[in-house]
């Protein structure tokens, strides 16, 4: 069957609500909003099936979704562009970069989650350092870079090592 736009656009509406209803089921959440959850898993998939320019689309509406009815936090527009917008556009973006071989998703999910984590990580250094604890993870916390590596990575390389396992469980490529 071939792949028309509105195929296309009616399947990122269904993985995009797929990826809302994910994100409700939390594995683990931080205290100011980095939580491990499986929302990642739909927005991947349909990139990898059709690239990173349509990738990209369904993450930006993923991201602005959250940021309008999702448990956020934001303190000011900064935080709202890159930890919902930008993130998620780079998830989809990044997912699907590569050819649409067999292994792509597995390619396309460190490559999606590592953009998404930078886009956190910059953030989480440049405003959200600013209110960094005096301890995190039983360290002393001197540096906001660092701070955010630790508060980042920790919800975010679970979330793609959560992905890669889920794939290799159950993908099938078409």
């Amino acid at each position: 069957m071939k792949n028309t736009k509105t195929k296309m656009l009616c399947e990122a509406a269904i993985f995009i609500a797929m990826a809302e209803i994910l994100s409700l089921i939390k594995l683990y959440e931080f205290p100011n909003g980095g939580s491990v959850t499986l929302e990642m898993l739909p927005i991947i998939l349909f990139a990898a099936r059709y690239g990173c320019g349509w990738g990209a689309g369904p993450g930006l509406v993923y991201g602005a979704i959250t940021y309008l009815i999702g448990n956020k936090f934001s303190i000011d527009w900064t935080t709202i562009i890159c930890d919902y917008f930008l993130a998620y556009t780079l998830l989809g973006f990044g997912a699907g970069l590569l050819p649409r071989k067999s292994w792509s998703v597995y390619a396309g999910t460190v490559i999606g989650g590592v953009l998404r984590f930078l886009a956190h990580y910059v953030i989480g250094a440049v405003v959200w350092g600013k209110w960094m604890p005096d301890t995190f993870f039983g360290m002393t916390m001197t540096s906001p870079w660092f701070y955010s590596l630790l508060y980042n990575g920790s919800y975010m390389l679970p979330d793609i090592l959560i992905c890669l396992v889920i794939f290799a469980l159950l993908y099938k490529p078409l």
